[in-house]
């Protein structure tokens, strides 16, 4: 059984309060408005279920609205006509409010998605503001090229915007995400209509009104709370949307690339699924490799797209190295997400709550060994212990399928080679890490893992300035770093005779 706690009973005094929250409007064209169809949907607290607050519910006529105005700002408002300086500007502002408001935000996000309050202060918001920050230095830098060219012609190169950019958000970094999407986008020069996750559209709302408070023309940026087969469908085949950008499940990145293949065949970027490879050495410093697989599946609750969820160990120090996770997998804190020392939250929602129980009962039902957690903590929310199964092969549907919880699966392998086979055995390809001491090795895994990302002696290190996507089927496209901007920009050649 797993040490874990339950959440806080009412009674004890959490350092940080959780925010009262009035109902929400959608934000378009510089409006605070309700959806065409007067609906609206709830919005839950993940660690009781209770409603936080009512969300107006935008479909396919609220898109359309939103593409309309965000087509407007871009064709004939003040932003096509504004210095890319001053879009830069505008970013920093952005950032400054962010972080002028990031106790608030914290508190938002902690309270809408379930994550400790902790986490969303030290990982969220600076990352956050960085990423505005990042992208407000880009909005002047992204240029062409003078070309010579065969002949009495001047040929240049010009990075012109690609229009109105549709944008759909996942719900596990609903601030982060958001930053990834709007920063290169808006530094580019685009316009902006975001569909937040229904499960988390708080902190979206939010930073819209900071972004009009700081001075973004109307129209500019547009935010529509909604569901997937509803607004988001509507986003991805939208036919005067110009690129769809996506950041969530693989079958859904499907959806959105046929959607928007049929419509008028838009740009699409997507940032898919993921089943990471992370794997030790018996070489490795073994106390590093626990505390960084450690995180690296446990951080989020173990909802993060790039979790070490195939953790492979080899056999000589396997025994101990099991030993040493399940010890800290029996002494992590699971509760209530505004007390300061709480280390897991619950899960985002009943239906992923439901999905992780299932992928443990699978996992014992093909064999897997359970050492630690498998069960509920506490009697309301959608808290789940932390869960470690060893003796894990590579078919068993727990090794082989996304579970966005936490739940650890360890493998055991013998040598370079079977383990880098091994670990491209899959469809996925967004992330891996490797735990050696020997740099030869440490370059033959990563120079030969299938992934847009890997880690050596390290887990989840992200910056601004470093790309981030995926091989195979976890997307198209690169977020972050002068990458990004590729996906915000057309390129138009312009040759003329001298």
């Amino acid at each position: 059984m797993s040490t874990a706690t339950a959440p806080a009973p009412a009674s004890a005094k959490p350092k940080y309060t959780k925010p009262k929250v009035a109902d929400q409007k959608m934000f378009i064209g510089g409006q605070w408005v309700e959806s065409v169809s007067g609906k609206t949907f709830e919005t839950l607290d993940p660690t009781t279920g209770e409603v936080i607050c009512r969300v107006a519910e935008g479909d396919c006529a609220d898109i359309d609205r939103a593409v309309k105005a965000a087509r407007q700002a871009f064709e004939s408002g003040p932003w096509p006509k504004m210095n890319a300086s001053e879009r830069g500007l505008l970013l920093h502002k952005l950032a400054d409010a962010i972080e002028k408001h990031k106790e608030e935000l914290a508190a938002l996000e902690s309270l809408d998605n379930g994550k400790p309050i902790t986490d969303s202060l030290t990982a969220d918001l600076p990352l956050t503001i960085a990423c505005y920050r990042y992208y407000a230095g880009w909005a002047d830098k992204n240029f062409g090229q003078t070309i010579p060219i065969n002949g009495p012609y001047f040929c240049y190169t010009r990075h012109e915007p690609v229009g109105v950019v549709g944008q759909i958000i996942p719900w596990n970094f609903p601030l982060l995400m958001q930053a990834w999407k709007w920063a290169p986008a808006l530094a580019c020069g685009n316009t902006i209509v975001l569909k937040p996750a229904e499960q988390t559209p708080l902190t979206a709302l939010r930073v819209a009104q900071l972004a009009q408070d700081v001075g973004f023309p109307d129209g500019v940026i547009n935010v529509v709370p909604g569901f997937g087969p509803t607004a988001g469908a509507a986003l991805a085949s939208h036919r005067d949307v110009d690129k769809i950008a996506f950041t969530g499940e693989t079958t859904t990145g499907q959806i959105v690339m046929t959607a928007a293949a049929q419509s008028n065949l838009k740009r699409v970027s997507l940032e898919l699924g993921g089943k990471s490879p992370n794997i030790v050495f018996a070489d490795a410093d073994l106390d590093a490799a626990v505390e960084g697989a450690y995180f690296g599946l446990f951080f989020n609750q173990g909802q993060c797209c790039v979790a070490g969820s195939r953790l492979f160990v080899q056999e000589s120090a396997y025994d101990e190295f099991v030993e040493k996770i399940v010890a800290k997998a029996k002494s992590r804190k699971v509760g209530d997400p505004f007390l300061p020392d709480t280390e897991q939250g619950p899960q985002v929602s009943q239906e992923q709550f439901d999905r992780v129980m299932s992928y443990i009962e699978a996992g014992q039902k093909e064999g897997a060994k359970l050492l630690v957690g498998g069960r509920r903590v506490g009697d309301q929310g959608y808290f789940i212990q932390p869960t470690v199964f060893t003796d894990v092969q590579d078919d068993m549907k727990i090794a082989q399928e996304e579970i966005f919880g936490p739940v650890m699966s360890i493998l055991k392998f013998k040598d370079p080679e079977e383990v880098l086979a091994r670990g491209n055995r899959t469809t996925y390809g967004l992330a891996a890490a490797v735990w050696t001491k020997d740099i030869q090795k440490a370059l033959r895994l990563s120079n030969g893992l299938r992934a847009g990302t890997v880690w050596v002696n390290c887990y989840d290190v992200f910056d601004a300035g470093a790309p981030f996507g995926g091989f195979k089927m976890s997307g198209i496209g690169r977020e972050l770093g002068q990458y990004a901007l590729q996906l915000y920009t057309e390129v138009k050649t312009v040759i003329m005779a001298m």
